[in-house]
């Protein structure tokens, strides 16, 4: 235990299939995070619902108790970290585990209730269980937030108080959508990276030029494209990633006896931020999270990056003076041949792409008429969440507060120590 704060485990049995709730169980965990002294038993709950999709929830560690939101909130209330479904100590679904769900339709089947509406699901069975039915609050950080959007549509009285931070989605966008809008805000990223450190031009351009000429594979069996390297630029919507990515490209070369060859210590850290070894789920699900048109993806960041011809590799390399433009949070079918945890899923990854039989995970008529008190933060220069989208969608829910703001980017409730959180707070609880 950690000094100052209590950690409590709960296991939960759910349903596979909330709409068979007496069919198949799947076993769902959470941690609950409180102050560590008697008053703490009569907080109200807050759920916390991690950003992915397909990431555990946070480990609290003394940092957070330190100076994290997570020290913050306990003041209020006990906090339940809730690893969802397929995530951390819930019942997993890797590359080790799906194959045992039968073949890949099947396979896709089964992830086709991994999606917000069946983590809003759990979460109704999980809240009757700790409050004995009373409302709890909320907090959703990006794709969080669009669970926690999808649980105003589903269960709005489970709800007492929603807080959002960087995640309204759109309401009726599918994954072409997203990925149209996405592509312009990783290009200005791209500019304003350029911009601050001028002189990565030319390493970024000689490492492509490298990849082009040499086939590389990374020490944990990783295939280096360009397009992996490229797709680095997800460094670029946090608060450090120019810093981590300028760093990253500054180390990249050594001269050995064979030649110039890219560093040891490049590699790994590429690695490290290319793995999709503990989040499986990620590459799987993420244009599935946007899909609600019972119309397949069919690979949407693929056909419309098509339509976006300064991030193609190739045409930047036969230009001299063009800069290699990094990409961001777009998952590809390639990712499937080049990432080692992934290329067993990579039959699953297609079947996904072609599923027909996602259903609609927000009702527009339903919360324009909310009720619940919603307050969220909007990062005005977002790179995973478009902001234009984001403040539609605030115009259409009712009953929600919106705070826009150009000090964090999309990690700021987890990087910024307590001043969303603080902000929120102080919305939600105005002083007299």
């Amino acid at each position: 235990m950690l000094s100052g704060i209590r950690m409590t485990d709960h296991w939960f049995a759910v349903p596979l299939d909330h709409d068979r709730p007496h069919g198949e169980q799947i076993e769902v965990y959470a941690r609950e995070v409180s102050a560590d002294h008697a008053a703490s038993e009569q907080r109200p709950w807050l759920l916390y619902l991690q950003g992915g999709p397909g990431y555990r929830s946070p480990r609290p560690f003394q940092a957070d108790v330190a100076c994290g939101w997570i020290s913050r909130a306990i003041k209020d209330y006990r906090v339940l970290l809730l690893d969802q479904r397929g995530t951390g100590r819930s019942t997993p679904a890797t590359r080790q585990t799906l194959p045992t769900r039968g073949d890949v339709r099947q396979q896709a089947e089964y992830l086709a209730c991994f999606r917000a509406d069946s983590i809003v699901g759990d979460a109704e069975l999980i809240r009757h269980r700790l409050t004995g039915g009373a409302p709890w609050s909320v907090l959703g950080q990006s794709f969080g937030g669009f669970c926690a959007v999808s649980y105003l549509s589903l269960a709005p009285e489970g709800l007492a108080e929603v807080f959002i931070t960087g995640g309204l989605p759109s309401l009726d966008g599918d994954a072409d959508h997203v990925y149209r809008t996405a592509y312009p805000r990783m290009e200005d990223k791209n500019a304003l990276f350029y911009h601050r450190y001028p002189g990565d031009v030319e390493p970024a351009r000689a490492i492509a030029v490298h990849l082009v000429d040499n086939e590389t594979v990374l020490p944990d069996g990783t295939l280096l494209t360009v397009e992996a390297f490229q797709s680095l630029g997800i460094l670029l919507g946090t608060g450090d990633g120019a810093e981590r990515l300028h760093y990253l490209l500054e180390d990249a070369f050594c001269d050995t006896a064979y030649g110039r060859e890219l560093s040891d210590g490049f590699q790994y850290q590429v690695q490290a931020a290319l793995s999709f070894a503990q989040r499986p789920l990620y590459a799987l699900l993420q244009e599935a999270c946007y899909a609600q048109h019972l119309a397949p993806t069919a690979w949407a960041a693929d056909r419309v990056r098509r339509d976006f011809p300064r991030f193609h590799a190739d045409s930047a390399l036969s230009r001299t003076a063009a800069p290699i433009l990094f990409t961001g949070e777009t998952v590809h079918a390639w990712h499937f041949r080049t990432d080692p945890a992934l290329r067993p899923l990579r039959d699953l990854a297609h079947a996904l792409a072609d599923y027909e039989n996602f259903g609609p995970l927000y009702d527009s008529a339903l919360l324009a008429k909310n009720d619940v008190p919603v307050f969220a933060v909007v990062y005005q220069d977002d790179l995973y969440v478009d902001t234009r989208q984001s403040l539609a969608t605030a115009a259409a829910i009712r009953s929600l507060s919106v705070h826009v703001t150009d000090e964090h980017e999309h990690d700021g409730l987890t990087a910024g120590g307590t001043a969303i959180i603080d902000q929120l707070l102080h919305r939600a609880r105005p002083a007299p």
